[in-house]
């Protein structure tokens, strides 16, 4: 895969095993407030980061960047792109979409996602995920955005299946401070934010980290403001050809986690949801041909 393909933040952490100690503190840096800590000049940046100028120029070249003005002048697209509405997603894609059929395109594209998805999956950080996700000990609330709803209740309907205390937040933002109430310390918050980042999510997300709530975020290649608070990210591809982004590549992941809990809380989750197709069987929801 190109570098030309990858963020900087994934740049710059695909790189960070070569970096200098100078160089990774500047790294760090810039990941904490991620892409704008990268915006202003390379002298501001130096300092803010407590570091020489050359150090700037250095890791640039370092990430495969001709220079600082390099690095800079990806993170105004990255930037850019996170706030393109559907109108500007389907122009750049029509501009010079390939003379091919759109499935050929689309399944391309999607395929492509999922391997530079894959490439940057931490396998042990997925491994905490799962691990916090089966913890009933703690209680888990699940929120998306306008969009990215659809997928929190996916994910709240499986999840309801296999353990208890699994809550999914309603997509009217007034009524979130009721859920606020219910949440303690060390309960977790599975949040979905991709472009453009919804405001009312970084502030349930601020407020919910304030009460000490551990927070899994899913978002996108650039990844969401919420990022800042939470304690694990999972970032997915979501380009295809089309005004709007595909959610193929974070489903595949939902799913996987879905599995891996399941998986470890076998024996309960077997029970209960025994104990779910028994009320299904009572309501006759479900068609039998028997």
């Amino acid at each position: 895969m190109s570098p030309n393909d990858l963020t900087v933040a994934q740049r710059i952490q695909d790189g960070f095993d070569r970096l200098t100690r100078a160089e990774r503190q500047l790294a760090n840096i810039m990941l904490e407030n991620y892409p704008v800590s990268g915006m202003g000049s390379i002298t501001a940046l130096a300092e803010s980061a407590e570091v020489s100028t050359p150090t700037v120029a250095r890791m640039a070249r370092k990430l495969d960047f001709g220079g600082f003005p390099e690095l800079q002048a990806q993170l105004r697209a990255e930037l850019k792109a996170t706030i393109s509405d559907p109108l500007t997603k389907h122009d750049k894609w029509a501009a010079d979409a390939p003379d091919t059929h759109i499935l050929n395109r689309f399944a391309d594209n999607v395929i492509d996602n999922l391997r530079n998805t894959l490439k940057h999956l931490n396998a042990a950080e997925f491994d905490e995920i799962v691990e916090m996700l089966s913890n009933t000990d703690h209680s888990v609330a699940v929120v998306g955005g306008r969009l990215s709803h659809n997928l929190a209740s996916y994910f709240f309907t499986h999840m309801q299946m296999m353990r208890n205390g699994v809550t999914l937040i309603e997509p009217n933002a007034s009524s979130w401070p009721h859920y606020m109430l219910s949440m303690k310390e060390g309960d977790t918050l599975v949040a979905f934010d991709v472009r453009r980042y919804e405001q009312d999510l970084l502030r349930f997300a601020e407020m919910a980290k304030e009460r000490g709530v551990r927070i899994i975020l899913f978002t996108d290649q650039w990844g969401s403001p919420v990022g800042k608070f939470a304690e694990h990210q999972i970032h997915s591809r979501i380009e295809v050809p089309s005004a709007w982004d595909s959610s193929v590549v974070t489903m595949f992941i939902l799913e996987a986690i879905i599995s891996a809990v399941q998986n470890q809380s076998w024996e309960s989750s077997k029970a209960r949801m025994e104990e779910l197709e028994d009320l299904f069987g009572k309501t006759r929801l479900f068609r039998k041909f028997v």
